[in-house]
This record gives structure tokens, C-alpha cells and sequence, in this order.
């Protein structure tokens, strides 16, 4: 990478960084791209290089910290040695994130406000680039590695996703109607009914 593709990148980055400062403290509505420009330390001008808008920036954060989150746990995954089947595989995916995002609850109040299923599916099934994980081809080979076809597997994952969000974000913040740990055993035996639905008999 040359000095003008390293220059290019630490200022997409340091957009990136203090936008996601910003609309973690302020939220997105109360910040303008002036703010995120000047406390990022370029002009204005520069940051319509990298972004069409704040709202195009906050895509892509909620993007990166999606896929950041689904990295850890597939990491996690591998280095737990552990054989598991698919439905077992699903949860201890689940079950990382979760536990991230009870550790960054800034990071779980962003991305709740945001979260979109077309910004997730990208975030997790979209061709990465440099050295990240190929979440397409994981994605892909958990399909494949179903003891059973699964019938309409986005359909699953967007009820298993949109379950997942519905429920532990007040379990998180507010212990409501009960702690996430005590959520997590319904949370999973529902994700599994989920599962069983879709697939083949």
C-alpha cells in the first residue's frame, strides 16, 4: 500500500472512530457531519470522499461492528477445539455476541437503534476484504453442514435475528422481564424451534 492509500485510509478511519464517538454520546440525530469533520480534523469537503451522508457513515459503522462482533465469535468458535453440530454451532455464535455486547452496552445501544436486516445480512454474508473472514463462505458451509436441508435460510436467520434483538436488549440494560442469563435458556430453546421449522422432515 502506497503513502497516498495509507493517507487515504487513516482518514476514512479516523472518520469512522469519531463518528462512532459521536453518535454513541450525542446519537446520530444530534450530529452533523460539520462535527464529525472538524473533530475528525478534515474538512468538510473530505468527508463527502468517503460518505454520501451521516447516514451512509452509520451504515457502515453498524456493517463493521456487526461483522467485528460475528469475527470474535467465529474465533472463539475455532479456539474452543469443540465439535459441535449445527444447531450447536448457532448458539455458541449467538451466545458470543451477546456476552460482547453485554461487555460495550454503548456498542449495544448503537447498533439496536440502527440495526437494519439489509446492514446485517451485508455485514455477515457480503465478500470481505484485506484479511478478514469470508462471511459468505462460513455462512455457506454452516448451511451445508445441516444434518437436513434447511427450507428458506434467510428467512430463518432474519426470525432467529430479529427474536434475538427484540428480546435482549432490555434483558441487557434493564434486567427486563428478567436477566439475560435467565432469558438465555427460553431465548435458545426458541432459536431451536426456529431451526427445526426450517428444516426438511
Amino acid at each position: 500500500m502506497g503513502k497516498l492509500e495509507v493517507n487515504k485510509k487513516a482518514k476514512e478511519d479516523s472518520l469512522l472512530m469519531t463518528a462512532y464517538r459521536l453518535f454513541t454520546t450525542k446519537g446520530v440525530t444530534g450530529t452533523s457531519v460539520s462535527d464529525i469533520a472538524t473533530s475528525a480534523g478534515v474538512g468538510k469537503g473530505t468527508f463527502y470522499l468517503y460518505f454520501k451522508d451521516k447516514y451512509d457513515l452509520k451504515n457502515r459503522l453498524v456493517a463493521k461492528h456487526s461483522a467485528r462482533l460475528f469475527k470474535t465469535a467465529m474465533a472463539q468458535l475455532a479456539q474452543s477445539g469443540r465439535e459441535l453440530g449445527f444447531k450447536e454451532k448457532i448458539i455458541f455464535i449467538i451466545d458470543s455476541i451477546l456476552n460482547q455486547l453485554v461487555e460495550n452496552r454503548a456498542l449495544l445501544t448503537f447498533i439496536s437503534k440502527n440495526l437494519s436486516w439489509g446492514i446485517f445480512k451485508n455485514a455477515l454474508t457480503a465478500h470481505s476484504q484485506n484479511d478478514e473472514l469470508d462471511f459468505l463462505s462460513i455462512y455457506n458451509e454452516m448451511l451445508e453442514d445441516a444434518p437436513r436441508e434447511i427450507h428458506d435460510p434467510e428467512i430463518m436467520l432474519f426470525m432467529i435475528i430479529e427474536l434475538i434483538s427484540s428480546t435482549c436488549y432490555s434483558a441487557i440494560l434493564y434486567s427486563e422481564p428478567v436477566s439475560l442469563e435467565e432469558l438465555k435458556p427460553h431465548l435458545y430453546r426458541s432459536i431451536n424451534d426456529i431451526i427445526d421449522r426450517h428444516m426438511e422432515g
